[in-house]
């Protein structure tokens, strides 16, 4: 019978060097490393408890080609640990089940193989490491540090040598990581018959995030991640399917749980603006962040983050969910003009291509939300309508719902200043 195996990690002290190793049992193997940042000492007990973490998250990536619900690990796992990555593999796996006509079951089934791991272990790093990514979210996170007087180093990680330059006006440490995906093997998996689709990129990112933090003896990673991710797109049985499940509150939980378990109670990762509507969060970067980065920053994926893309100077496309998304989130707190200029002088509410796109994000006519990173759609509904009493904005070609969202709520977080 075919499996899916988790083969090897390690790490390479003379070249700052992490190797995952995956395979099937017919021989297939894929293999990705990732390069890091060192500082002067790092504790090699917490660095390996790290790597596990990135391995099993990572492995998402490839296991995916081929999807059983059997897998071989030579790892032992408890029964907490179960359930944590039953949980990545199949509710983080929700989107792709749903494009692939997948259900819960064919999905993978982990099982505890022993008693519990050595758990977490005692940390003396300090020092806080902040994840960036050149959009919204992560600056405001940069600029609300920088005005509470909290030092930071800014992380950002890359699948090439190019990084967004705007990352360098923060004024804080950056320091960066490189990705090496293995595409060669990705696409041969492809051409055997392979499937594709979208994994929790968000926890993979945060199990390399930890491992950053710990090389430079960092023992706060934040991140940026409003309210965000809580409604499903579907459902497959009980199984959600969630573009953003790794962006929800929950997995957030999650995570934080599982690092202070099995890698340190003293290590701490949380997003510092969880408690935000997105549309708050627009708010906050028009007021603080805009100004200096209005025209530096983007939050479209299309334009920018491409594996391997030269993303030195971040653009808007103006054609997908992420701009559309953008824009109305944006047109209640700017003049139409600052808006605009975004997007070459378009007012993307009368884009002919965006019609359905709209439509999605506003829940009209029975079309799909996105599978993209966007607001809630009472959330949209209201932005729109701010808009429209702010001026300066054409109408959607269609009737959009009032809604009486309370963009101003605060939700739960567990990271404040």
């Amino acid at each position: 019978m075919k499996q899916f195996i988790f083969k090897s990690y390690d790490f390479d002290k003379v070249n700052s060097l992490a190797k995952f190793e995956y395979g099937f049992n017919d021989g297939r193997t894929f293999i990705e490393t990732v390069t890091f940042e060192v500082g002067e000492r790092y504790d090699d007990q917490l660095l390996d408890k790290a790597l596990f973490l990135a391995f099993m998250l990572i492995g998402t990536s490839y296991y995916k080609t081929f999807p059983l619900a059997t897998v071989r690990l030579g790892y032992k796992l408890d029964n907490l640990q179960v359930d944590f990555f039953n949980t990545v593999y199949q509710e983080g796996l929700g989107q792709f089940a749903f494009e692939n006509n997948l259900t819960r079951d064919d999905l993978a089934h982990f099982t505890a193989t022993g008693p519990m791991p050595t758990g977490g272990v005692k940390y003396n790093g300090s020092g806080i490491l902040a994840l960036q990514s050149g959009g919204k979210d992560s600056l405001l996170t940069a600029e609300l540090l920088k005005k509470s007087g909290k030092e930071f180093t800014s992380w950002y990680i890359s699948s090439s040598d190019n990084y967004p330059k705007v990352l360098d006006k923060i004024g804080a440490k950056l320091a960066l990581s490189r990705r090496n995906i293995d595409h060669d093997g990705l696409r041969k998996a492809e051409a055997d018959g392979g499937l594709k689709g979208h994994v929790p990129v968000t926890y993979i990112v945060q199990s390399l995030a930890i491992i950053q933090a710990i090389l430079l003896n960092k023992n706060e990673v934040i991140t940026s991640i409003a309210h965000e991710g809580e409604e499903p797109h579907a459902f497959i049985g009980d199984l959600a399917v969630n573009h953003q499940w790794s962006k929800t509150w929950m997995a957030e939980m999650m995570f934080a749980k599982y690092v202070s378990i099995y890698i340190s109670p003293d290590l701490h990762i949380g997003s510092l603006i969880r408690g935000l509507s997105e549309l708050r969060v627009a708010e906050l970067f028009v007021k603080n962040v805009w100004p200096d980065y209005g025209h530096d920053f983007s939050s479209c994926n299309l334009a920018n983050y491409k594996q391997g893309n030269d993303n030195s100077v971040l653009k808007w496309c103006g054609n997908c969910p992420k701009c559309a998304n953008s824009y109305l989130l944006f047109a209640p707190f700017l003049e139409a003009v600052d808006l605009k200029s975004l997007f070459d002088g378009q007012d993307l509410f009368v884009k002919p291509d965006l019609v359905n796109t709209f439509k999605g994000l506003l829940e009209i006519d029975g079309v799909m939300k996105p599978f993209e990173c966007v607001g809630e759609v009472d959330e949209l509904r209201l932005a729109y309508h701010m808009a429209q009493k702010k001026g300066g904005y054409a109408q959607l070609p269609f009737d959009v719902p009032e809604s009486t969202f309370d963009y101003l709520k605060t939700y739960q977080s567990q990271v404040s200043l």
